[in-house]
């Protein structure tokens, strides 16, 4: 369980499927340990598969507490096609104690979920506001603005504003540490057939809106 943890730590930002596939079998293994569900629920957001991560990030958060994934809750109800909800998540009393960083990432999505409304000017008004704790969030920041810029039809604005957003820095990947070929690892869904410990199966029901519960 423990290497394919590392596994999917390692692969997440490289081959976000492959760590989905690592966490799933590290879930099959120790499904009810919050390490391993926060490790399915970041795989699972990587991929695209929000309705699983969500699912996911709620129980790490009955687990242990811990409302760091708040944004990222919030992002998946965008994903799911469900701003308003996420608006509502960024209006917990629990988003107020969010570190800095956090607290950033979420009026990102405030913003994306503004924007999913229809409501460019407010997007852009929230992204306006939020005063960056590094430059890796002021890019995203602004990649955020260049895109409610463009729906606001300021296109110069938009031009100049990505022109000016320096390119990420791909960190080096570290061969050693691959445990794993892809063939060796067992298809999770398979094996979930058969388990009772499959990872979400304690919270019935969670993928549904909350009006059909």
């Amino acid at each position: 369980m423990g290497r394919h943890l590392i596994m999917a730590g390692h692969l997440i930002d490289i081959d976000p499927e492959l760590a989905y596939r690592h966490a799933q079998v590290a879930a099959l293994r120790g499904g009810r340990v919050d390490v391993v569900r926060e490790a399915a629920a970041l795989t699972a957001y990587a991929t695209g598969r929000y309705a699983e991560a969500l699912r996911e990030f709620r129980t790490v958060r009955r687990l242990g507490g811990s409302n760091e994934h708040l944004p990222a809750m919030a992002d998946c109800e965008r994903g799911l096609g469900r701003p308003e909800r996420a608006l509502a998540l960024a209006q917990e009393p629990e988003a107020n104690n969010l570190s800095r960083e956090a607290a950033v990432e979420m009026q990102i999505v405030v913003a994306g979920a503004r924007l999913d409304m229809g409501d460019a000017e407010a997007a852009h008004l929230v992204l306006t506001r939020i005063v960056p704790p590094n430059e890796e969030l002021r890019a995203r920041i602004d990649e955020a603005r260049v895109e409610a810029l463009r729906v606001l039809g300021r296109d110069e604005e938009a031009d100049a504003l990505e022109a000016s957003i320096p390119e990420p820095v791909e960190e080096p990947v570290d061969e050693d540490v691959v445990l794993y070929d892809t063939a060796e690892l067992p298809d999770p869904e398979a094996e979930f057939e058969d388990d009772d410990e499959a990872p979400g199966q304690d919270e019935p029901g969670s993928d549904q809106p909350a009006g059909d519960r």
